[in-house]
């Protein structure tokens, strides 16, 4: 069983891993909170975060395997330094915040397990394991950890079985859409589409298909054999580049759609898991996961308050490497730094040393009088003004031939990009709204 599950996880690329890292311990408070507070309610959105997820994710992956370059590289090559300037100001602070969240979350569910050790030394020891495990453990190895880390999310699916819904009722909520003109509901979605179509997952894809086509470029490996592009394509040039890449398009579109098919998985039964366990027993305010966690205890037993409070531990191992090494790709790429995480520390020290203060920062926010909440709120602020530029800026890129040559946007990616964008700005306006003109 083990040999196939690593087998299925080595067939497997950035796809699985970007989309498993989007349920991190924040997204993971998002999607409880909808539950606490609204039921089975907001089910239905992942039939609308599923498809327009994919289509970005794929969009920015298409890039990063046609350019062999980041989306910050691409942006700074054909875009203006005004637009390239202000998604790093607005990027960085956001991602160091969610980092910082992500930790306390840890921490702070660590301390529900052993409340004998703070919190904080909690956070300070993952921190610690992290950064260790980023910085000397190699870009193959490191990856292969991440796909590991990916099967912790399936504590999530194991919980709502032990809350015992009516799946009649499941059903019906997911298939039939319920919306509530009311600020705190829209407040609601609004969060759960910033938190499932989130900007650093769009530079972690492209640079992690970057990364893999500059390896997969040299060699290919068929039939269990490691053949050199010359031996598997025996054509010429031209052509063996086109059949390689229209191969790892292929996996590539596989591998995005499971990546983010899981991805709403989760977050379909951390809403099912809350909702019928926390709403239906009348616990309708959670701030934070580790509120959930211990709400879940006395309702649906400690085995679903285990498998919650071990899961959210499991999903910021995966997700803050992704959250502070989309940070570095975008600082290094922006200011013509080398470096990569294929490279060793004494090969790309700038890139690793902006990693470090990410995370670091990330911990020490939790000394600045920057509650966990409110880092959640400030980060959901900056990634909804940020995210449909973003789009609209990846949706440009990947129709540009001068950029994607003949791979560029069919007309179902443009339908959906177009609708994600749309959508997103619909949430930025209202968030804005409900922030600073409804009080």
């Amino acid at each position: 069983m083990l040999k196939k599950v690593k087998k299925f996880l080595g067939a497997l690329g950035p796809g699985i891993v970007t989309g498993a890292s989007d349920d991190d311990p924040s997204g993971i408070a998002t999607y409880s909170q909808a539950g606490a507070k609204y039921g089975l309610t907001t089910l239905w959105t992942v039939i609308i975060t599923f498809p327009l997820m994919a289509a970005i994710q794929e969009m920015c992956a298409r890039i990063g395997l046609i350019t062999s370059s980041g989306l910050t590289t691409t942006l700074k090559a054909h875009y203006g330094k005004p637009v390239l300037y202000l998604m790093v100001i607005f990027s960085v602070p956001a991602i160091i915040l969610n980092i910082g969240a992500d930790i306390a979350a840890m921490g702070a569910v660590a301390n529900l397990l052993l409340p004998s050790v703070p919190a904080i030394y909690f956070s300070i020891l993952f921190t610690g394991l992290l950064l260790f495990f980023i910085v000397y453990l190699p870009y193959q190895k490191f990856v292969a950890v991440l796909k590991y880390l990916c099967l912790t999310l399936l504590l999530y699916i194991a919980v709502p079985f032990f809350t015992k819904p009516d799946w009649w009722e499941v059903l019906k909520k997911t298939v039939v859409p319920t919306f509530r003109w009311d600020k705190d509901f829209i407040g609601v979605l609004v969060a759960i589409l910033g938190t499932t179509i989130s900007p650093y997952l769009f530079f972690w894809q492209t640079a992690m298909e970057a990364e893999d086509v500059k390896t997969v470029k040299r060699q290919l490996i068929v039939n269990k054999r490691r053949l050199t592009l010359s031996d598997a394509f025996p054509d010429n040039g031209e052509k063996r580049e086109r059949k390689l890449l229209g191969l790892l398009i292929q996996k590539m579109s596989i591998d995005v759609n499971l990546g983010m098919f899981l991805s709403n998985l989760i977050m379909f039964f951390t809403i099912l898991a809350t909702g019928t366990a926390l709403y239906s027993h009348g616990v309708r305010n959670i701030d934070t996961v580790e509120q959930a966690a211990k709400a879940l205890e006395p309702v649906a037993g400690r085995s679903s308050y285990l498998l919650f409070a071990v899961g959210i531990i499991g999903t910021g191992f995966l997700a803050i490497p992704v959250l502070s090494g989309s940070l570095s790709y975008i600082v290094t790429e922006t200011f013509g730094l080398k470096g990569s995480l294929d490279k060793k520390f004494h090969q790309a020290k700038a890139f690793y040393v902006i990693l470090i203060i990410s995370v670091l920062l990330g911990l020490g926010i939790n000394y600045f009088g920057i509650n966990p909440v409110d880092a959640l709120l400030y980060t959901a602020i900056l990634y909804g003004v940020t995210c449909p530029v973003i789009i609209g800026i990846v949706l440009h890129i990947a129709n540009n031939e001068k950029i994607m040559g003949r791979y560029t946007n069919k007309t179902l990616s443009n339908v959906l990009g177009g609708l994600c964008l749309l959508v997103m700005t619909a949430g930025a306006v209202f968030l804005v709204y409900l922030e600073f003109f409804s009080k």
